[in-house]
This record gives structure tokens, C-alpha cells and sequence, in this order.
């Protein structure tokens, strides 16, 4: 197996890099059935220049998956990190899949993932969802053993409740494992991890929380109206009502990001989520996603914004 890339972050906590404040996404990487890979909107070559972006604008955190384009993404990610030379701090996850049965099944997932990463060790490697059929137990486990093995950094979850966070943290720690973060969807449109309290729980145990989707799968960049609905599964399952608030809604950040010099829609909805002291890993597709995503960072929106953002949001249909 390859010798581990050593991680980036220059602050280390007991057992585990810093997660960075800021990340990539990579869920596009190879996915064709949301997002269209390999049918004439992005090639491997915008893919390799939205990493190179993000690195030498200094982001290198990169977050991907086992079946994000059925390990295509980790591939592609391996290959563009051996090519740049650089170290960078590396996510992926395990698919508790319900044929999968036994503690070896994530131990054996992790190995893969390693191989198409070309890595000898992930800094963070997290459970993509709660088990369906059976309890997590054994996952936690495993990423316990991971830890010890040395294959693994850091571990998290995703997608899990506020009630699921506290169990999990609850039998890592008597593992003598630290769980490190819950990664979950959360944006100005999606509000779920605020309203169960699960924000202010990881806050309260020292979990971090990492925001999938934080553009809301583009809905916040501006560029969707009614008469030009996202492409494929997503502009199919919009409502046309929703676009068209959605309309006034991206004018209001435009507004509030021209109090900032001119911040673009997608920044402020970005800097949003920084500013509730998650991290937010937005997907790119090209090089000019990347840049444009990395414009949220550097400022901040004030109190007073953020509050005007999140009384706006509530009163979207």
C-alpha cells in the first residue's frame, strides 16, 4: 500500500488533523445520474483544473466517496493528488449497504477506497448513512480499528440525527476513539440540522459540522429560473412555484453581497453557512466553480445580515 500523504493542517488535536474551515466537494466527480458526468458538460480535464484552483488558491480539502460515480471520484481524486505533489487532508465514507453484515465489510471498503485514493492513510473517514436494518455498532466499531490500524486519521458520520450524533460520540469515546464530525445537508434552503438541534449539539460535544450541498445543488448560485430549471433528476423534481421564489430570493443575496464589494449570490450563501460555524464543501465542476466558490472566504457576513438572510429564508414557500 502507498506511504501516507501526511495531512495538511498545521494544528493538530489528540489523534487527528484540524478538519479545515473551508472544502471541496467531489460528489460530481464521475456521477452521471444527478449530475451528468460524461455527457458533454465537464470533462476529467475541468475536473483536474477545478483542483488545481483550489490548491494553489490554498483549499485542500478535498471530500469524496465510495459510490460517488461507483469510485470514479476517488480515482480521479488519487490521480489529480499524486500529479500536484501536494499533501492534502482527504474525506471519504463507507456505504453501510444492508448486504453488508460484518465489521470486515467497512475494513475491506476502507482498503479500497485507499487503493483507488493512492493513499496509505484518510484523514477522515466517515459512515455515509444510518444502517437501514441493523444498529451501527459494528461500523463504529471498525472505524475504531481503522484508527488503531493506522488507516484512517479521523472518523465521522453523516447524515445522522441529533439522537444518532449522541450514541455514536457516546460508543467511539468508550472506544477511545473521537468522533471528529457529522457531515449533513445544510444550506439557507435547508434547515433540518438548526431545527432538531443538532447543530447545537455537535457544538456542545466538539463535533464538527460539515455542509453538503451549501448552494443547495445550485439553487443559490442564481443561475435557475422557471424557464431554465436545473438539468436531469433535479429540475425534474422542482416544483415551478419554488424556482420562481427562488428568483427574488438570489436578488436578496446579490443585494446583501453588494454591501461586501460585490459578492455574487453563491458567496453569501456560502459565507452563511461559515457564519453558523459550519463547513461548508461545496461541488465543483470546472475551474471557474471553484474560483467563484472560493470568494466566500476572507470576510464576513454581520450579525445583522445573517439575520436578514435567515428571516428570509423562513418565509420561502
Amino acid at each position: 500500500m502507498p506511504a501516507p500523504i501526511e495531512p495538511a493542517s498545521i494544528e493538530l488535536v489528540p489523534g487527528a488533523p484540524l478538519i479545515p474551515p473551508f472544502g471541496i466537494g467531489a460528489w460530481q466527480w464521475g456521477d452521471r445520474i444527478v449530475w451528468g458526468y460524461g455527457q458533454g458538460g465537464y470533462t476529467d480535464e475541468d475536473l483536474r483544473a477545478a483542483f488545481d484552483a483550489a490548491l494553489e488558491a490554498g483549499v485542500n480539502f478535498f471530500d469524496t466517496a465510495e459510490v460517488y460515480g461507483s469510485g470514479r471520484s476517488e480515482i480521479l481524486l488519487g490521480q489529480f493528488l499524486k500529479d500536484s505533489g501536494q499533501r492534502a487532508f482527504i474525506a471519504s465514507k463507507f456505504t453501510p449497504l444492508p448486504t453488508r453484515f460484518r465489521k470486515q465489510a467497512l475494513l475491506n471498503a476502507l482498503q479500497a477506497s485507499l487503493e483507488r485514493l493512492q493513499l496509505g492513510c484518510i484523514d477522515l473517514y466517515q459512515i455515509h448513512f444510518p444502517p437501514v436494518l441493523f444498529g451501527d455498532d459494528r461500523w463504529l466499531e471498525a472505524l475504531a480499528e481503522a484508527v488503531q490500524r493506522g488507516w484512517v486519521r479521523g472518523v465521522g458520520v453523516s447524515n445522522y440525527s441529533e439522537t444518532q450524533t449522541r450514541r455514536a460520540h457516546a460508543r467511539l469515546a468508550a472506544l477511545g476513539v473521537p468522533l471528529r464530525a457529522n457531515q449533513v445537508e445544510y444550506s439557507l434552503l435547508e434547515r433540518a440540522a438548526e431545527r432538531d438541534g443538532l447543530l447545537k449539539l455537535c457544538e456542545e460535544l466538539g463535533v464538527r459540522t460539515i455542509a453538503y450541498s451549501p448552494l443547495a445543488q445550485g439553487l443559490l448560485t442564481g443561475k435557475y429560473t422557471p424557464e431554465n430549471p436545473p438539468p436531469g433528476v433535479r429540475g425534474r423534481r422542482l416544483p415551478a412555484a419554488r424556482l420562481a421564489a427562488l428568483v427574488a430570493f438570489n436578488a436578496l443575496l446579490r443585494d446583501v453581497g453588494d454591501g461586501y464589494g460585490g459578492k455574487s449570490a453563491a458567496q453569501v450563501a456560502l459565507n452563511w453557512v461559515i457564519s453558523k460555524e459550519a463547513i461548508p464543501i461545496p461541488g465543483v465542476k470546472n475551474q471557474a466553480q471553484t474560483i467563484s466558490n472560493l470568494g466566500a472566504l476572507g470576510w464576513r457576513l454581520s450579525p445583522a445580515d445573517v439575520q436578514r438572510l435567515d428571516q428570509a429564508a423562513r418565509e420561502l414557500p
